[in-house]
């Protein structure tokens, strides 16, 4: 008797909602005035001490927040399988995927898993008339559990709220 091949599983999708790349919040013009003035004040501060690299970098960085405040994302399909988390078309496998969690940014409700490469995060916005179903199919492969930000996290929430909002 000879063995049987071993047949693959094949992939099933057990959640599928379409919603955009990332949070997105609209800004008013006081917010650019002020983020400008700011950002100009510590550009003088840093070319008075340093010269001009640490003040093109600022000007970057503001450039390319004032392009992801202006410009909407577009909508990205998510589904979650038997086999892992796809995200237009890419697929994490669970083996890459630890703990997972629910959070909000702006108005957006975010499924967050801890991942085991860089950035050690994926954040993918749902829509709240699947979370329940996601919460469910999710606890048949990772573990339920927020971890406690680090402290880069703990700075950038600190300083985000000292920006104008």
């Amino acid at each position: 008797m000879e063995p049987s091949p071993l047949k693959p599983e094949l992939e099933k999708d057990l959640v599928t909602w379409i919603a955009p790349a990332r949070p997105f919040k609209r800004r008013d013009k006081q917010f650019y005035l002020t983020t400008i003035s700011i950002a100009a004040i510590v550009c003088l501060i840093l070319f008075l001490a340093e010269g001009a690299m640490p003040v093109i970098l600022i000007v970057s960085l503001i450039f390319l927040y004032y392009v992801m405040s202006t410009v909407a994302p577009q909508d990205l399909e998510y589904k979650i399988t038997n086999k892992g988390i796809k995200v237009g078309g890419r697929t994490t496998n669970w083996q890459f995927l630890g703990r997972f969690w629910f959070g909000k940014r702006y108005d957006s409700e975010l499924l967050v898993l801890e991942t085991a490469s860089i950035p050690n995060r994926m954040e993918l916005v749902i829509k709240p008339e699947v979370k329940e179903e996601v919460r469910k199919n999710l606890k048949e492969y990772l573990s339920e559990e927020e971890i406690s930000p680090s402290k880069l996290d703990k700075a950038i929430d600190w300083f985000s709220k000292k920006l104008p909002q």
